[in-house]
């Protein structure tokens, strides 16, 4: 007989924790990418910048991004994945936000980048339903 402890294990062995640590250290890179090279991530995002006032804009950006990643490798780490499935759902609102300002700004034409947000959504909707599911 399994103890309830043994039986609710998750870590390096589930597919939600390193599906989870895929994204949180993606993030972590493209924040990264924005603070080093603030052009190159505004047009990867799919809105380039238009002046080099914007530029501070896309470290502030970088910034949000790399504090996103980081939330989350404590909760790995420690193996909280209720705390994890939580965190990790509440910020399925960052691609699709992301999603609907491509899709506003740049409008339905723009497929590149409009798959990147959406399937991100998707992704994490994926990984979420994995990490509540016992």
């Amino acid at each position: 007989m399994k103890t309830k402890h043994q039986t609710q294990q998750w870590g390096i062995r589930s597919v939600s924790f390193w599906m989870t640590l895929l994204i949180a250290l993606g993030i972590i890179f493209v924040g990264a990418r924005f603070i080093i090279n603030p052009n190159a991530g505004a047009s990867d995002f799919g809105i380039p910048f238009s002046n080099a006032y914007d530029l501070p804009f896309g470290r502030i950006k970088g910034i949000r991004d790399i504090f996103s990643g980081i939330a989350l490798l404590p909760l790995l780490l420690l193996r909280m994945r209720s705390a994890t499935a939580w965190v990790f759902t509440s910020a399925i609102i960052v691609p699709a936000t992301d999603f609907l300002i491509v899709l506003s700004t740049n409008g339905p034409a723009d497929i590149a980048h409009l798959l990147i947000h959406g399937l991100t959504v998707v992704y994490m909707a994926i990984t979420s339903f994995l990490l509540f599911k016992s």
